[in-house]
């Protein structure tokens, strides 16, 4: 660091914080610790006394903290994100819409492998409402080697390591299987859960099918379905491995590709993804879903309403997570349930 005179200090770095003390109404740092200075704050730094400043010097490939921190934001920064502005390094993105966050974990862990760099975020897959809080970046000292920024640059290869995918489904049809529902024996529970949920997302029921137990009555359900046209296709009930429950099978005779049927998530073991050729996904639910407040339908949902096709992959990495702990109150979520 060097001292130098105040009237010279004009985009210089301070050193240290400056207090600022008006008798009977304000005593604080006025002036932080790396704030630069602008020709505005000449007079004020003078009117405390400040004849005389110890600033920084930064040398040749070396950057403040600010002008570090305004790249690792452009790291993350992708459409549908705001950001705060800089302040004492550190800059906060948010969400301008409502969507699906996806991280680049990979990349992100990279980036974070650098000494003196850091990118915090939420869980990626995660769907968040406008104004939500999605990440925050910083350097950690106050002067930083540009090289430093330059190799994190490298690595993200101008592909931001945040996605905020707008919701894109728009209609579905749900085929409501079960003999005691189809003959008005009892009513059904499961459909209005099922409603309400799509509805969150932005997705209207718009075709609703009961059908009586049986592999036929259940595939010509889902025939119909198809041919209206809606973008998403959900089966209720019948999903276990009594003699009577034909839905994975209706679903598979249907011509759907079977993407899994099982997953590692209590509940939602007995959950099935598919998609048909012209990339309709179809959904087996199984009764979990009607009663229990969170399960597997609730983490897979938000992503497939995004318009993201789903892998085997996808479901195998949900068994670290995948035990709901049956909260009360639920908290899901914002809980380790499905991350």
């Amino acid at each position: 660091m060097k001292l130098m005179k105040t009237e010279d200090a004009v985009g210089q770095v301070l050193c240290h914080d400056m207090t600022q003390i008006i008798p009977g109404a304000y005593k604080d740092a006025r002036f932080r610790k790396g704030h630069i200075v602008t020709a505005e704050d000449i007079p004020v730094l003078l009117s405390m006394g400040k004849e005389n400043l110890y600033v920084f010097e930064l040398d040749a490939g070396k950057l403040h903290e600010n002008d570090a921190a305004e790249r690792m934001c452009a790291l993350c920064l992708n459409d549908g994100m705001t950001r705060s502005e800089v302040k004492e390094g550190k800059i906060e993105i948010f969400a301008a819409r409502d969507g699906l966050l996806l991280v680049d974990r990979e990349r992100l862990d990279a980036v974070n492998a650098i000494d003196e760099l850091m990118i915090a975020t939420r869980h990626g897959n995660t769907a968040v409402k406008a104004g939500d809080k999605l990440a925050g970046t910083r350097v950690v000292p106050l002067v930083i080697e540009e090289a430093k920024l330059a190799e994190a640059e490298k690595l993200v290869a101008g592909r931001p390591l945040l996605e905020l995918l707008p919701f894109r489904l728009k209609t579905a049809g749900v085929v409501t299987t079960g003999s005691e529902v189809f003959r008005g024996r009892i009513e059904d529970a499961f459909t209005p859960v099922v409603e309400r949920k799509l509805a969150a997302f932005g997705v209207a029921m718009t075709g609703h099918i009961t059908v009586d137990d049986g592999l036929d009555n259940i595939r010509a359900a889902i025939d119909d379905l198809r041919k209206s046209g809606v973008d998403l296709i959900l089966c209720t009930g019948g999903m276990s491995v009594d003699p009577d429950d034909n839905t994975p099978g209706a679903i598979k005779a249907s011509g759907a590709r079977i993407v899994t049927y099982g997953a590692p998530m209590l509940p939602g073991a007995m959950f099935l993804m598919g998609y048909f050729d012209d990339g309709t996904p179809v959904m087996g639910l199984p009764g979990c879903v009607m009663y229990a407040r969170s399960t597997i339908f609730d983490v897979v949902l938000p992503r497939v309403a995004a318009g993201v096709e789903l892998c085997k992959r996808d479901f195998t990495t949900l068994g670290e997570g995948g035990l709901c702990l049956g909260c009360k109150p639920c908290t899901y979520p914002n809980c380790g349930y499905g991350k």
